[in-house]
């Protein structure tokens, strides 16, 4: 059987870089020494195939000298919230269960995601943030949803 050498595996597990804008962090936890502080960060970014929606993520990033020098574990605390800010528009045909973002949460094997899902009943996009991990995945999650509504005045 074929190993994988490890900064394949590594590479492997990262994914593809994330196109999200980080707004601001809080600090939560005080770290001595200068060291950088345990903190809660918030993102936007778009959904690539929907036009007129953005969402926000926030999540908790581990400081410490782990984090400074990048190898800390963050937790599984994460929310997602979505909001429509325009005309609602499929770019590509989407797809049930499809992500929309993904973001490493530590040097390996811990993702945090946003799935999008179609409620076609209620004609609404649901998004859903959690995170995994190879050999033990979290329960905590959080879901937004955005009706997809006539954008602009009645009678434009």
């Amino acid at each position: 059987m074929r190993t994988l050498p490890p900064l394949a595996i590594l590479l492997c597990c990262l994914g593809p870089a994330v196109n999200a804008a980080e707004l601001g962090c809080v600090s939560t936890t005080f770290r001595m020494l200068g060291l950088a502080n345990d903190k809660i960060c918030v993102e936007s970014f778009r959904d690539p195939k929907v036009d007129g929606v953005v969402c926000h993520v926030s999540r908790a990033r581990t400081g410490g000298v782990s984090g400074l020098v990048g190898v800390a574990e963050d937790t599984s605390d994460a929310a997602v919230s979505c909001r429509q800010i325009g005309p609602i528009r499929f770019v590509k045909r989407i797809e049930d269960k499809e992500e929309v973002f993904k973001e490493s949460r530590s040097v390996l094997f811990k993702r945090l995601h946003v799935v999008r899902f179609y409620d076609r009943p209620n004609n609404t996009l649901v998004y859903l943030s959690y995170s995994d991990k190879l050999v033990e995945g979290s329960p905590k999650n959080s879901i937004s949803t955005v009706p997809i509504m006539p954008w602009g005045r009645a009678g434009d």
